[in-house]
C-alpha cells in the first residue's frame, strides 16, 4: 500500500481533502472494509470520525469478522457517502487505541485508528448518492441519537 496507483480523473490523495475532513470531522456513518482470511473483501456499517487529514477513527464490534481481519491484517479501506456528491474511498493502515468505547456501552465496540495511505475520490458525474445514515426509532430514538453523538465525541478527543 505504499504505493497506490490509479487510472482515474481523481488523484488519491495522501491525506483526507479539506472537504472531507470537515464531514468527517462531525462524524458519520460509513463502512469499513476489511480483508479477510480467504482473501476477499468483507465489510461492516461503523461510525467514523477524522481526529486530522491524516488519521481516521472508527469502530469494530467485539467478535465480529471485522475485528478478526483487522487484528490479523491492520488494513482497511473505509467508505463515505456525504452530502452534495461526495464519495470518498480512504485506504490505510489501522491499529486498535481503545478496547471499547465507553460512549457505546452496554454495546462492545473497538476503536481503531487508521493511518491514511491513500483517499480517493468517487464521486458521479450527474449524480448524487445520498448520504449514509441511520435513523434511529423506537422509544429510546433520542438516547440512541445522543450515544451516537458521544461517540463521535469520544472518537475525536
Amino acid at each position: 500500500m505504499n504505493n497506490i496507483t490509479t487510472a482515474t480523473a481523481h488523484p488519491i490523495t495522501s491525506e483526507l481533502p479539506d472537504g472531507l475532513f470537515d464531514y468527517l470531522s462531525a462524524g458519520a456513518l460509513s463502512i469499513v472494509m476489511t480483508v479477510g482470511e480467504d482473501g476477499y473483501p468483507t465489510d461492516a456499517f461503523t461510525w467514523a470520525a477524522a481526529v486530522d487529514k491524516k488519521r481516521v477513527r472508527f469502530g469494530a464490534d467485539h467478535g465480529s469478522k471485522t475485528l478478526k481481519n483487522l487484528e490479523r491484517d491492520g488494513r482497511a479501506a473505509v467508505q463515505i457517502i456525504g452530502p452534495d456528491n461526495m464519495v470518498f474511498l480512504v485506504k490505510g493502515k489501522c491499529r486498535q487505541i481503545k478496547e471499547r468505547i465507553d460512549a457505546a456501552l452496554p454495546l462492545e465496540i473497538s476503536m481503531w485508528e487508521m493511518e491514511v495511505m491513500g483517499a480517493r475520490d468517487q464521486s458521479w458525474p450527474g449524480a448524487s448518492p445520498l448520504p449514509f445514515a441511520v435513523q434511529w426509532s423506537g422509544k429510546d430514538r433520542g438516547k440512541l441519537v445522543r450515544m451516537e453523538q458521544d461517540v463521535f465525541q469520544e472518537m475525536r478527543s
